[in-house]
């Protein structure tokens, strides 16, 4: 049975940009020169893995996700702090160029995944109450909500640059519900953010789903258990 209502989150949920990694290696590959001995798949993880960390830092990623671009650079940055040694060309100057590249290349890869925008009318039209929760900036954010033509699918569009709070503050969901009138027992979270998506909204009562855009899984060993795990927002009407 399907819930009262749903909080979605938008990036990698309804919006997808594509691997991460994949992205970077493609970029690196551009500048193989400057990049000498490491290999595109070898910067590609090395990047990956400082992304991670980059954003892992919940005060940090808080602060940089109302300037991505910026943020971006300075995760770029600190990744080249650990191959310079074998790549001399990796400097602050060339981490910036980097950054702002992969930036404007992941940008333009945003597109609708396949049937969710029929997904979401979908459970609209079956009376399931919908927000849209957002973290991010409020103008990069608003115009992909705008480009889409998604506000109209949403009795409540909840950016973070706009709202001044985002997941995975508590504020985040409950201003959420309240908006929709709902409790948390008669609430799904679905985003493909395990700690935005997942642990936090669990701490709630929230029931949440995550969605394993990448189909690589919960890490090995994760604690986190989310109560469904799908690869497409479509299986929410099965």
């Amino acid at each position: 049975m399907l819930p009262r209502a749903i909080l979605f989150d938008l990036d990698e949920t309804i919006i997808s940009f594509g691997s991460r990694r994949l992205i970077l290696q493609a970029v690196v590959e551009e500048f193989t020169e400057i990049f000498g001995p490491v290999t595109p798949e070898e910067a590609g993880e090395a990047l990956e893995a400082g992304f991670r960390a980059f954003w892992a830092d919940e005060v940090r990623a808080t602060y940089w996700r109302q300037n991505l671009m910026e943020g971006r650079k300075l995760a770029v940055a600190a990744t080249f702090e650990s191959l310079v040694a074998r790549a001399p060309g990796l400097t602050p100057d060339f981490a910036a160029t980097f950054g702002e590249r992969f930036h404007n290349h992941r940008e333009d890869q945003g597109q609708l995944f396949p049937r969710a925008l029929e997904t979401v009318e979908e459970l609209k039209r079956r009376g399931v109450k919908l927000a849209l929760v957002t973290n991010g900036a409020a103008a990069p954010q608003r115009a992909k909500v705008e480009r889409f033509d998604l506000a109209r699918l949403f009795e409540h569009v909840q950016i973070e640059g706009e709202a001044g709070f985002g997941k995975p503050e508590e504020q985040a969901y409950l201003h959420a519900m309240q908006a929709l009138g709902v409790e948390p027992h008669e609430t799904w979270m679905v985003g493909d953010n395990l700690e935005w998506e997942v642990v936090a909204p669990q701490r709630l009562g929230i029931y949440a789903v995550w969605h394993d855009h990448l189909g690589e899984g919960l890490p090995p060993g994760s604690p986190i258990k989310p109560d469904r795990i799908v690869r497409s927002i479509v299986e929410l009407l099965d």
